[in-house]
């Protein structure tokens, strides 16, 4: 067969499609990748039949599925359908733009060369039944009225007439006194202004066209270089108006003086309709947007981009702001005094707010937010933010950027769950383990000093940044110490080691002398002690409580109550994340698997049934949205999904939200900023937090490692758009590596170029320093930090600390005095319409 890569690719887009066809044969309303899939295998077949024009099938992809045929939001998600396939003539691209237009689509062609029959029209729903919430996947809600360009900078207007024959674009940022010789005006008046129009935006004349533009007065140092060289790095105070007129027009530029003042003087403010502003920059202040499918609403609080004034935000592209001698500044800057990477207009969704801003990297690490640009032309650039020809770019309008995930429950059974978190955003993993060994099977644990030797060397080749946890379980200090001195950065109790008094009070002793952290897995059975016993172990010492609600693994059935205490720093592993109606059902058989239980046994059956309550279940929904329970974590294949953890912190606020409703705290009306930020702090800063590692990782701040995600926001919480790692791009939603464009099918999460070592941090204790830099490790090697002075109130958005019981005889659960109680749901956002299985 000889297959080409690319082929191999469109053989798995082919096989999709094939899925997608079968069940819509079955009258399964399509979800998004089910629907890309689909138009794009029936074009490849009919582009192989060679009877259809590039032009035919464009019209064709329209014309497959209509909205009846696919889940409610899914047109909205699927704005384009590409594809580059060999025609007779060669491989061409097919681009089908809003590819469902009408009510119904033409059965019998979407399942073309598939031999299936069509089912009916009527066998699919007419009213969007299935709708979770009323505003479209990733909906920007814009604000009302108007935006003004420039506000109190002076003005004028100018006559501007094409005198040559050919038309000509003048961008926003260009120089208009630099402009193509062949347009004719005062190019005396114009000297140091430049159009009074929209960032990034152009004025276009065509042969012979007059028109009058507005014309703004550029800020920042007033100096003025690139075009034609005709000012030439001077500032416009500076120089003489009639010594460059005189160039000018030396070298052959058009020039007629504006004698009508009527016409210059007669300036009005330029505005622009925010659903304009948005549409090229993204939502600004007081603009809302909808993340994913999930309900939450986030507000813009702030836009640093242009918070003094709206029109000299940066944008980059053909005839866009970051330009040579407009948005890029080339006055003797270097790159040693330039952002490597600006993310440009980004959402940022942080625990320390939800704003838009310019984002600079350099390094590796988070340099400055604010605004970025170019200083000579510009008031307010960031002294940090200065683009020059030594920047690169990530257009960020439009999207969301966050902290990367940090997963600090995770079980190293086997490598690839490496790639499935970075694929769902996470950059950070903290855990246990040396691959599906019986121990690593069921504790996070990476016992001795060889194993923690082995895998720190072992995981250096990652893209991700990594921590292990030694085993916990001793009553004697020695062998704690020895994996500490080794490089263990933190060490894990788990009760299938033996999680007695003793070995908790031994371990949080070697902790303290270390400064690592603790994570425990406490005593389901109740065999040397109920919860009582476990908590006068810890002595008042700062612990961090894995599973607190006790699914999967805990004092049966009251292990929840320590959410209650400020030195316990509780999370949840994601399979209990958020309680629907099949939570319970699926985790028996998990836990016999995991724990390496003996169905024949009825003793382990009992143990195994014993963790496994509704009521607590639900009690942690409710926890989580009052900020009683902290983090949320993956416990990967352990009892937990590695790729889901920031899903479902997002089901479980979506959740909230529905039966709740707006928290009473929350500041800005039918917003849910507050709740947004608690539910991110879960996976990002609270984490990083108790683990030591929030100097490095955990939040959009200056000065920490640039571990950062990209978001869509229709796919946000879902998948990706970008997975930045260390500065450098290591995941993106990326298409047909052969194709003319980055964007036809199949769109995959691919590895990038990034990913070098010294782009992640391998986290080990600060003792082991000397010991660990004889590794064999690349990585970037720093200490964990703080870890036994923090208390829960340290924790972001997440430090309540309510005074609850537990009822041993029905497992309710009261928080203040208050039950709690709320219904599993039959359906989550983030689901069945994102994935393909």
């Amino acid at each position: 067969m000889k297959l080409s890569p690319r082929e191999l690719d469109h053989l798995v887009l082919c096989q999709a499609g094939g899925v997608a066809q079968k069940r819509l044969a079955r009258g399964l309303r399509l979800n998004h990748p089910e629907t890309v899939a689909l138009v794009s295998t029936v074009l490849m077949e009919l582009v192989r039949d060679g009877k259809n024009s590039v032009v035919e099938l464009m019209q064709l992809g329209g014309t497959m599925l209509g909205f009846r045929q696919v889940m409610p939001g899914v047109p909205d998600m699927v704005h384009e359908v590409q594809i580059e396939a060999t025609f007779p003539d060669g491989t061409k691209l097919i681009t089908v733009h809003n590819p469902i237009r009408a009510e119904n689509g033409d059965l019998s062609l979407a399942l073309y060369g598939s031999g299936l029959s069509s089912p009916a029209q009527d066998e699919f729903p007419t009213e969007e039944t299935t709708a979770t919430t009323s505003y479209a996947p990733g909906e920007i809600l814009v604000q009302p009225g108007e935006i003004v360009l420039n506000e109190e900078k002076e003005g004028i207007q100018l006559r501007v007439t094409n005198k040559g024959d050919r038309a000509i674009q003048v961008g926003s940022h260009y120089h208009f006194i630099e402009t193509n010789p062949m347009l004719e005006f005062d190019r005396k008046r114009s000297l140091g202004f430049r159009l009074n129009i929209i960032a990034g935006t152009a004025i276009r004349f065509e042969p012979g066209e007059a028109k009058v533009v507005p014309l703004v007065k550029i800020n920042g140092r007033r100096v003025i270089q690139g075009g034609h060289g005709l000012v030439d790095g001077e500032c416009i105070d500076d120089v003489d108006p009639d010594v460059i007129l005189s160039k000018a027009t030396s070298l052959g530029f058009l020039n007629h003086e504006e004698v009508d003042e009527s016409i210059v003087k007669a300036v009005s403010a330029s505005r622009v309709s925010r659903d304009a502003y948005v549409q090229i920059f993204g939502p600004t202040k007081g603009d809302k947007v909808h993340l994913g499918d999930t309900g939450l609403i986030a507000v813009v609080e702030r836009d640093l981009c242009a918070e003094e004034y709206y029109g000299d935000e940066v944008k980059f592209g053909g005839g866009k702001v970051i330009r040579d001698g407009m948005g890029q500044c080339s006055t003797n800057y270097s790159s040693s005094s330039s952002p490597d990477l600006v993310f440009t207009n980004a959402l940022v969704v942080d625990w320390s707010g939800i704003f838009k801003a310019d984002v600079g990297v350099k390094g590796g690490r988070i340099v400055a937010i604010g605004k970025a640009g170019n200083p000579d032309i510009m008031d307010e650039v960031h002294p940090k933010l200065i683009i020059t020809p030594c920047t690169e770019i990530i257009s960020a309008e439009g999207k969301i950027l966050t902290a990367g995930g940090v997963d600090t429950h995770v079980h190293y059974i086997c490598p690839q769950v490496a790639d499935e978190a970075l694929a769902s955003g996470v950059t950070t993993l903290y855990g246990g383990g040396t691959g599906p060994a019986s121990g690593t099977n069921a504790t996070t644990c990476t016992s001795g000093k060889w194993n923690i030797k082995m895998m720190l060397e072992s995981t250096d080749m990652w893209p991700l940044n990594f921590g292990f946890s030694g085993k916990g379980n001793a009553s004697e200090q020695e062998s704690l110490k020895e994996q500490i001195l080794a490089g263990a950065s933190g060490l894990k109790l788990h009760e299938d080691w033996g999680t007695t008094p003793k070995a908790i009070d031994t371990c949080l002793t070697v902790a303290d002398e270390f400064d690592v952290q603790i994570s425990i897995h406490t005593d389901t059975l109740n065999e040397s002690g109920f919860v009582e016993q476990t908590i006068a172990a810890f002595k008042g010492r700062t612990i961090h409580s894995y599973h607190t609600e006790g699914a999967g693994g805990g004092h049966a059935p009251d292990i929840i109550s320590v959410v209650e205490k400020p030195n316990v720093l509780p999370s949840s592993t994601n399979p209990t994340r958020p309680y629907t109606v099949n939570t319970v059902d699926e985790h028996l058989d998990m836990l016999m698997v995991c724990h390496h239980l003996d169905s024949s046994i009825p003793e382990d059956v009992s143990f195994a049934e014993s963790r496994i309550r509704a009521e607590t279940i639900q009690a942690e929904d409710l926890l989580h949205d009052m900020g009683a329970l902290s983090m949320i974590s993956s416990d990967s294949q352990a009892m937990g999904r590695v790729g889901e953890s920031i899903i479902r912190t997002w089901q479980t606020a979506s959740k909230m939200k529905c039966q709740l409703g707006q928290l009473p705290e929350e500041p800005f009306q039918e917003a849910d900023n507050l709740r947004i930020k608690r539910y991110v702090s879960k996976y990002t800063i609270n984490p990083a937090i108790t683990h030591g590692m929030a100097k490095h990782v955990g939040s959009v701040e200056v000065g920490k490692l640039a571990d950062l995600c990209l978001w869509d926001p229709r796919f946000f919480g879902a998948k990706p758009e970008l997975v930045v790692k260390g500065g450098a791009i290591v995941l993106a939603q990326m298409g047909d590596p052969n194709a003319s464009i980055p964007t036809p099918e199949p769109v995959l999460a691919r590895r990038m170029f990034g990913g070098g070592n010294s782009m992640s941090i391998a986290f080990v204790s600060k003792v082991s320093l000397p010991t660990v830099k004889g590794y064999r490790i690349s990585k970037n090697i720093q200490p964990v930090t703080n870890c036994r002075s923090i208390s829960k109130s340290d924790l972001k958005w997440n430090s309540k600390q309510p005074q609850m019981t537990v009822d041993p005889e029905t497992f309710q659960v009261t928080a203040d005095g208050q039950l709690l109680r709320c219904e599993p749901v039959k359906t989550n956002p983030l689901a069945q319409k994102y994935f393909l299985f």
